[in-house]
């Protein structure tokens, strides 16, 4: 199932050729379901301007943040379930 956000994303596909060891390396350190992923993500700062990803990205490393977050989620949940209806 595909989110709406996930369906307005334009997708192309291209063929690359790799070194047979790139290649075996790549399957057995990613796996073929994720081979794409991994590829965009190495790109995507190289050939874009994400200073907004990059963003994203630091503030997700951020274990105490993300934790904090989750915590502050989980409590709004529990909140949202305790109300009359």
């Amino acid at each position: 199932m595909h989110t709406t956000l996930e369906r307005m994303i334009m997708r192309k596909r291209i063929t690359i050729t790799l070194d047979e060891a790139v290649y075996e390396g790549l399957n057995e350190t990613i796996g073929k379901r994720h081979m794409s992923q991994f590829i965009e993500d190495l790109l995507r700062p190289h050939v874009l301007d994400t200073p907004l990803d990059d963003g994203y990205r630091a503030m997700a490393a951020d274990k105490a943040r993300e934790a904090q977050a989750r915590d502050w989620c989980n409590w709004l949940a529990k909140d949202i379930a305790d109300e009359a209806r």
